[in-house]
C-alpha cells in the first residue's frame, strides 16, 4: 500500500480546489495579470499594497524579491496587522505566560518543585507581551528596508485603479501610483446589535490583550477560537469564565468527535458554557456588567452578571473607506471582496487577500494568498488550497486539524475509516504527565488516502504539519504509519493512529 501511494502521489498533480468556490469565476476569467519590470525613473509602481497585516507586508516582500517596485500602505503605523498588534502575537504570548502561571500553581508540585508562593504580576506580564510585539513590528520594517520596499504610514483609499490617495499620520496627503494594486486590509471585530464596545468593561479581543485587572467574572460572548483563547487566558488567572454560545456546539467548523472531548477538557478547567443561548441585552450603567439572556429558540429571560464582557462573535472584511464603490469593486452579501483564482477582482489591475476575501479568516491564509497573488502578478503560477489550510485552537490542550471532519465525509457519501489514538497511551506525554487528548484521522476505505486529520494534545499546533505535508502529497495513512517516529515524541501518537486507521495500531 506505501509503494502505492508513493506511484500516486508522483502521479497526482496538485490543483487548487477553491478556484472552483466563487460562481463567477468564469465571469472574471478574462481579467489578465499585468506584471511589469521595474521601470526608473518613473514614479508609477509595479505592485502598491494597502495593508501591512500578515497577508500585506508578505505580498510586497514577495513582489519586491520578484523585482517589481513596491509600496505598502498601513494605516497602523506599525506593520503586522491585527494578527502581529492585535492579535495573534499577543494573545499567544498571554496564553504562554498564563499557561506558566498556571504549571507553577497546579503541576509543579507533583513534578517535585515546591514554591512557598506564587503570585501574578500582570503589569510584567503585560510588558513581556509588548515587548514581543514591538520586536516583530520593527523585524518586518528591517525585512521591508532589505528588500527595498517602500513603506507609507497612512490611511489609502482609491482614486481610481491606478491611483491610490494617502492621508498620512503626519498629517499630509500623497498619491500613490501601481500598476497593480492589492488590498489586504483585514477583518474587524463582528459587532453585535445593541452592544457598544468600551473596551474597558466591554471589550473586543482587543481590550480582553490590555485588561489592567484579573476580573472576577469574564463572560465570553461567542465560544470560537478567539473567545476560548481569550478565556483561557483569564481564566487561568483567575477568573470565573463564562461563555454564552448562540449555537449548539463550541467551534463549529471542529470535527464533532474531538469537539465533544475539547469542551470536557475545558469543563474540567472550570470554563462554564451556555450553549444555544442568546444575548438580548448587555447593560454596564452599573459598576458592572449585566446581561439580559433568553434561549436561542425562544422561551424565559434570565440575567447574568459579570466585571467584563468579551464580545467575540467573530470577524467582519475590513473595507471601510477604501472607495471600492467608486472605482466598481464588487463584494458579496457579507462584504467580502469576489475575486478570480488569480485573487483578481472585477476591476482590471485590482486583487484582493486574505481576510476580505472569501475563505478562512487566518494569517497563514492570508500569506499564502498574498504570495500567490505577487507570483500571478509576475507572470508566474501562485497556488493556495483552502482545503490543505490548517486550523489550530491555541488553549491548554491544543486542538489542530486540517482537512475533512467526520461529519464532511459522511456529507460526501465516501466510504471511510477513522483511526483513533489517544495521549494517555503515549510514552512521551505520560513521562512528561500531560496526556489529555486524541489523534483521529479519517482516510477513504478503498484507497487509504488520507482525508483529514484532528489532533487534541498539548502541542497540536505543531503537530498538525506532518499530516498537513501528507494531505499535500495525497498520502495514505500507511504512508504515516511506515514513516519512523523518534522514541518517544508525541509525534509517535499520529504514527499509531494512522497504524489504527488502515490497520492495527501497536500500543492499545
Amino acid at each position: 500500500m506505501a509503494t502505492a501511494s508513493i506511484s500516486r502521489r508522483k502521479a497526482t498533480t496538485v490543483i487548487a480546489s477553491w478556484r472552483h468556490m466563487y460562481s463567477n469565476s468564469s465571469k472574471y476569467s478574462s481579467i489578465v495579470s499585468r506584471g511589469y519590470s521595474v521601470s526608473s525613473g518613473s514614479d508609477e509602481n509595479d505592485v502598491v499594497v494597502i495593508g501591512g497585516g500578515p497577508g500585506g507586508y508578505v505580498a510586497a516582500i514577495k513582489a519586491a524579491q520578484l523585482g517589481l517596485k513596491t509600496t505598502c500602505i498601513e494605516k497602523r503605523g506599525a506593520l503586522g496587522g491585527t494578527c502581529l498588534n492585535v492579535g495573534c502575537i499577543p494573545s499567544k504570548a498571554l496564553l504562554h505566560s498564563s499557561h506558566m502561571y498556571h504549571e507553577a500553581t497546579h503541576s509543579f508540585a507533583n513534578h517535585g518543585v515546591r514554591l512557598s508562593s506564587v503570585e501574578v504580576d500582570l503589569p510584567a506580564m503585560m510588558a513581556q507581551k509588548d515587548k514581543a510585539v514591538g520586536n516583530l513590528t520593527k523585524g518586518i520594517e528591517g525585512l521591508f528596508k532589505k528588500n527595498k520596499v517602500t513603506y507609507v504610514k497612512g490611511y489609502g483609499k482609491f482614486l481610481s485603479p491606478s491611483e491610490v490617495s494617502v492621508d498620512t499620520l503626519e498629517g499630509g496627503n500623497t498619491v500613490i501610483k501601481g500598476k497593480n494594486i492589492i488590498i489586504a486590509t483585514g477583518s474587524d471585530v463582528k459587532s453585535l446589535p445593541g452592544i457598544t464596545i468600551d473596551e474597558k468593561r466591554i471589550v473586543s479581543s482587543t481590550g480582553a490583550l490590555a485588561l489592567s485587572d484579573v476580573p472576577k467574572k469574564l463572560v465570553v460572548i461567542g465560544a470560537g477560537y478567539i473567545g476560548l483563547e481569550m478565556g483561557s487566558v483569564w481564566g487561568r488567572l483567575g477568573s470565573e469564565v463564562t461563555v454564552v454560545e448562540f449555537a449548539a456546539d463550541i467551534v463549529p467548523t471542529m470535527d464533532g468527535e474531538v469537539r465533544k472531548q475539547f469542551q470536557r477538557s475545558l469543563e474540567k478547567q472550570k470554563m462554564k458554557f451556555m450553549l444555544k443561548t442568546k444575548v438580548v441585552s448587555v447593560d454596564a450603567a452599573g459598576n458592572g456588567v449585566k446581561l439580559t439572556l433568553e434561549p436561542a429558540a425562544g422561551g424565559d429571560q434570565t440575567t447574568l452578571e459579570a466585571d467584563v464582557v468579551l464580545v467575540s462573535a467573530g470577524r467582519t472584511p475590513f473595507t471601510a473607506g477604501l472607495g471600492l464603490d467608486k472605482i466598481g469593486v464588487e463584494t458579496d452579501k457579507a462584504g467580502r471582496i469576489l475575486v478570480n483564482h488569480r485573487f483578481g477582482t472585477n476591476v482590471p489591475g485590482v486583487y484582493a487577500i486574505g481576510d476580505v476575501i472569501p475563505g478562512p479568516m487566518l494569517a497563514h491564509k492570508a500569506e499564502e494568498d498574498g504570495v500567490a497573488c505577487v507570483e500571478y502578478i509576475a507572470g508566474k503560477e501562485g497556488h493556495v488550497d483552502y482545503d490543505m489550510v490548517p486550523g489550530v485552537v491555541y488553549t491548554h490542550p491544543e486542538v489542530a486539524s486540517v482537512g475533512k471532519t467526520e461529519e464532511q465525509v459522511k456529507a460526501l457519501g465516501v466510504d471511510y475509516r477513522v483511526g483513533k489514538f489517544p495521549l494517555l497511551a503515549n510514552s512521551r506525554a505520560k513521562a512528561i504527565d500531560d496526556a489529555e487528548g486524541v489523534v483521529k484521522i479519517l482516510a477513504e476505505k478503498e484507497t487509504d488516502k488520507i482525508l483529514g486529520v484532528h489532533i487534541m494534545a498539548p502541542n497540536a499546533g505543531e503537530l498538525i504539519h506532518e499530516a498537513v505535508l501528507a494531505l499535500h502529497y495525497g498520502a495514505s495513512s500507511e504512508d504515516i504509519a511506515r514513516t519512523c517516529h523518534a522514541h518517544p515524541t508525541m509525534s509517535e501518537a499520529l504514527k499509531e493512529a494512522a497504524m489504527a486507521t488502515y490497520d492495527k495500531p501497536i500500543h492499545i
